[in-house]
């Protein structure tokens, strides 16, 4: 009898015990965040990084001079350690987008899915990810130089070493090229989790191939018979072919998901930029009709802010509502700078087909019907003396007169994407911006180095500094010498 009671009183309190235990589990928090996402909230938080105008976490929109400041300039005038611009750049790339991006491809990878179609799903998310991974690893590269690669994203090793920046390059074209290839377009991947193309694996396949493209031009004047392989072969393989296929991420009306930009200028209440001098006298003197699509006039004119001083808002031109809208869409690659790459493909003789001229007038066509102009408008701009390839060729006086007329237009269709824009000026070194007013620097080439990286992982932050030629703001990067 006993041994009865005794059996009893453990099995009540074996299952008291469970009980209890069941009562500290946090059930409105999952244990474990679904790969889906990981990934969904990594693709937001690199294209928010791209995107964005606010000057705490990107600056490039300032420095290609669409904007300028009106009260607080330093950011204007490439001051970019006051507000630790590069330390943001570099945690956002590194923490909340390549490693949410390793997790997601951890956790997909051992994700056993009950239905079949999410079965069949799993291998083009894992490169649909690892095309992103290609894309984030070659921002840091267009932004820094040398970073860390290899011993990157190790949480147990806080002193990775700077790989070379040109032998990154190499690597991350090498596996874009196995990505494109594992990619199988007869299945889906992420779906809705896919704020950029909803699962489309094609659309997918060339936005690769068009990353390919940038990265081939990107590497011309460095290593001109890799550029020549790689730009001819993503040619081959197929591209964004019209602004159908661009890579827009789709924003929401209401915050905290809507554009970056419509949070700076709208929902912040704030007045800290103006339309940039440099792209308002520009777009003026050619008659240029994205005018009223990019800004409003004021006093019955467009007004830009001269570069590096203090612009009263009321007095110069604003962007105009469809740039700061909620819902304006996050661009990451579009058509536009496709047809443009194409241009300068064919300008260095690289068998893409076509001409330079017919590429070149294909990118203005599709930038200004893009932004809402009609294809009249676009033949009436291309036209102009100022405009028309040919013309234009032969007015001017660079010594590589294509990197002008292509540079100057290219810059122009890359309005509000300060990124792509700063890395086409570095490339052409077109068009000629003007000198801030109290410039603390030359024009930055490169973001400087994070200060916290320089104090916690200083040896291997030394090393690539000297590597580089130096943690300076004018250093060019490996792509960027001549």
């Amino acid at each position: 009898m006993k041994k009865i009671l005794i059996l009893i009183t453990v099995v009540i309190f074996a299952s008291c015990s469970s009980n209890l235990e069941d009562l500290n589990q946090n059930i409105k928090d999952p244990s474990a965040v679904p790969g889906e996402s990981l990934f969904t909230g990594a693709q937001k938080s690199l294209v928010d990084q791209m995107v964005d105008l606010n000057v705490n976490n990107n600056n490039t929109k300032l420095w290609s001079q669409f904007l300028q400041e009106t009260t607080y300039t330093d950011e204007s005038n490439y001051d970019q350690v006051g507000r630790n611009i590069p330390g943001t750049h570099w945690s956002v790339l590194y923490k909340d987008v390549l490693k949410d991006l390793d997790e997601a491809s951890k956790v997909i990878s051992a994700t056993e899915y009950a239905l079949p179609e999410d079965q069949l799903t799993k291998a083009n998310k894992l490169v649909v990810i690892e095309i992103l991974n290609v894309y984030a690893y070659s921002v840091l590269v267009d932004a820094f130089g040398n970073i860390p690669y290899t011993e990157a994203l190790d949480i147990d090793n806080l002193l990775p070493i700077y790989d070379d920046g040109l032998t990154i390059y190499k690597d991350l074209i090498s596996r874009l090229s196995v990505a494109i290839d594992d990619l199988d377009t007869s299945n889906g991947s992420f779906g809705a989790a896919d704020r950029i193309y909803n699962g489309d694996v094609s659309k997918w396949k060339l936005f690769a191939n068009s990353l390919k493209l940038r990265m081939g031009i990107l590497l011309s004047d460095v290593d001109n018979a890799l550029a020549k392989q790689t730009v001819e072969a993503a040619v081959a393989d197929g591209l964004i072919s019209s602004n159908a296929d661009n890579a827009n991420y789709a924003y929401l009306s209401s915050d905290p998901n809507t554009n970056p930009i419509h949070a700076n200028l709208v929902l912040s209440g704030r007045q800290d930029y103006v339309a940039g001098k440099t792209i308002i006298d520009i777009m003026n003197a050619l008659n240029d009709p994205r005018r009223p699509l990019f800004f409003e006039k004021v006093d019955g004119q467009y007004v830009g802010g001269e570069i590096g001083s203090t612009s009263n808002y009321s007095s110069h031109s604003h962007v105009s509502a469809q740039v700061e809208a909620a819902t304006a869409p996050g661009v990451i690659f579009d058509y536009t700078e496709v047809e443009f790459l194409l241009a300068e493909a064919s300008a260095r003789n690289f068998a893409v087909g076509g001409t330079t001229k017919s590429h070149y007038d294909a990118a203005i066509m599709s930038s200004i019907e893009k932004w809402g102009g009609s294809a009249a408008d676009a033949t009436t701009y291309l036209a102009q003396a100022g405009v028309d390839y040919d013309a234009s060729i032969a007015a001017s006086g660079a010594t590589m007169p294509w990197k002008e007329v292509i540079g100057n237009q290219k810059w122009i269709a890359l309005f509000n994407r300060g990124f792509e824009a700063w890395t086409s000026i570095r490339l052409l070194d077109f068009p000629i911006l003007a000198t801030p007013t109290e410039a603390v620097s030359g024009f930055p080439n490169r973001y400087t180095y994070p200060v916290i990286d320089q104090t916690l992982n200083g040896t291997n932050y030394q090393a690539a500094a000297t590597a580089i030629g130096g943690d300076l703001a004018e250093t060019k990067l490996f792509w960027d010498m001549f």
